[in-house]
């Protein structure tokens, strides 16, 4: 296999997904202050104590030189069951497979036989949970339904159509609290940035942000005002979100994509802790 071909299988661009706006949501100037802080802060893999450090320094010296042209950086690197194998991730929290020199790499997912247990899946479930209590709920537009009690922290294009399917079921529920983290994809919707800033510049913010989602009905203009969008987009790409609207969980697991009522409520009770 070639490797360009073999970078395209690492690094995929992103596939649609029906049930939500796909978009590559970093521009030019975002990507170039990316490539500055990059070389100003060079990425320093994490390696496990069981990994001897010089095979660490081979693997991690092996796939960067071989996809420096995609920029390619080892994040960490882990033994596995297998004697010889080892997990290695690499930029976008992906989980790959090498052999001692990075010379041979595998990706896909390492299943225990016995259990029937995807030793890759349990793996991502770590890399990508996220501190819900962490997040910066300040730049945040809040909605509290009925008692609250239930928590959600969704990040949302205020043009993406997913976005407003999910938002007309999340009308229909009581007791929850909502943090609506706002995540424009300029690639999709160019118009998103400026109406993200208008809802949140709106006196009533929240009532900006459901009257516009739920009903199509953007307040009046008003002026420009400081705001959190480019910080919560930011956000939302660190976490490796290129898809809105993406749910975060209490429990720090997240979903990407709009689900219809009743499972919606299902899949939020059943992820608070």
């Amino acid at each position: 296999m070639k490797r360009k071909t073999l970078i395209r299988t690492l690094i995929p661009a992103v596939a649609a997904v029906l049930i939500a706006c796909n978009g590559a949501p970093t521009n030019n100037a975002q990507a170039a202050t990316t490539s500055e802080k990059n070389v100003a802060t060079p990425v320093v893999a994490t390696v496990a104590k069981d990994v001897p450090a010089d095979v660490a320094k081979t693997i991690t010296a092996t796939l960067e030189k071989n996809y420096a042209a995609q920029q390619l950086k080892v994040l960490s690197i882990n033994t596995t069951p297998i004697n010889g194998l080892f997990e290695v991730v690499v930029s976008g929290k992906q989980i790959t497979y090498t052999d001692a020199t990075g010379e041979f790499m595998l990706v896909g997912d390492l299943i225990a036989t016995k259990e029937g247990r995807s030793l890759t899946e349990e793996r991502k479930t770590v890399l990508n949970a996220i501190d819900f209590n962490a997040l910066p709920f300040d730049k945040a537009i809040k909605e509290v339904r009925g008692n609250g009690s239930l928590k959600l922290a969704v990040f949302s294009d205020p043009d993406c159509p997913y976005c407003k399917r999910l938002e007309r079921e999340l009308a229909k529920m009581t007791n929850i609290t909502i943090y609506t983290f706002l995540m424009p994809i300029p690639s999709l919707h160019p118009d998103g940035h400026r109406k993200a800033v208008q809802i949140w510049c709106q006196a009533d913010r929240t009532k900006a942000w459901t009257s516009w989602m739920r009903e199509g009905k953007m307040g009046a203009k008003v002026a420009e005002c400081a705001n959190p969008v480019k910080e919560t987009t930011t956000l939302g790409e660190s976490f490796g979100f290129n898809g809105t609207p993406t749910l975060v969980f209490p429990n720090g697991k997240s979903q990407a994509g709009y689900v219809p009522q009743p499972h919606l409520e299902e899949i939020i009770k059943q992820q608070q802790k």
